[in-house]
């Protein structure tokens, strides 16, 4: 479904991902983790196409889109779900989750599509009524993944959904993705700094460093990993 080819981006002249190639499958759930600057959340920048790549290729569905536009991307499926939420504060729970169904393959099925979102996240149904910008970090978090799903992606890219949450909610968000991996036909690519719960989540992981893909394996390879273990797990 998704192929990433040897692709490169710079800031500044300075190389943010150096030669970055990954795949994943239809169907598929993919985590990438690493350490802050490691290029992880650029990596998914590129894939919708808020970053331009200086040389390598991104192909979706076989069709290659590096100089495809970020808003033709997302009519392809390709929803990105970027770090720090971005919800429309004066808007609506519910104002929130249709205007992420205007995707043109979601606009027929915007209610039927709000039922299981308000199902998935019964606190956004008490709190339809509510600006978006009056919820909780845990609260806006799960609108912006309800508003996602809303676009019926075809790829759905989490970054760092459980960054500044209490332990106690971003275990809810896994749990969630847990459950959108387990009863949603969608392909996940996850970028999180809370390896463990990343890496048991996903089919397969990406270990990224300084820009580049260091390792890539199964989950119970990565798991078990030594490497791994040390520099992310917290073992000995």
């Amino acid at each position: 479904m998704l192929k990433v080819d040897e692709i490169v981006t710079e800031y500044s002249g300075m190389r943010a991902l150096n030669q970055v190639s990954l795949t994943l499958q239809e169907g598929e759930f993919v985590s990438i983790v690493g350490s802050n600057g490691a290029g992880k959340s650029t990596l998914l920048k590129a894939i919708s196409g808020t970053v331009k790549c200086s040389s390598g290729d991104i192909l979706f569905e076989e069709k290659k889109i590096t100089r495809v536009p970020a808003h033709r991307r997302t009519e392809l499926g390709i929803i990105h779900i970027p770090e720090g939420r971005r919800i429309f504060p004066s808007l609506t729970v519910i104002e929130n989750l249709r205007v992420g169904g205007y995707r043109k393959d979601a606009r027929d099925s915007i209610d039927e599509n709000l039922e299981k979102i308000l199902k998935l996240f019964p606190i956004l149904q008490e709190r339809s009524d509510q600006l978006g910008g009056s919820l909780s970090g845990g609260e806006q978090q799960m609108l912006a993944i309800g508003r996602g799903l809303m676009g019926m992606p075809r790829l759905l890219m989490l970054d760092e959904p459980s960054l500044g949450l209490s332990p106690r909610m971003a275990d809810f968000i896994f749990d969630t993705i847990r459950d959108m991996r387990d009863n949603l036909k969608v392909s996940i690519l996850l970028v999180e700094q809370r390896a463990i719960e990343a890496l048991e989540l996903c089919d397969r992981g990406y270990i990224m460093e300084n820009g580049r893909i260091t390792l890539s394996s199964d989950r119970e390879n990565l798991l078990g990993n030594p490497m791994v273990q040390r520099a992310y797990l917290g073992t000995h």
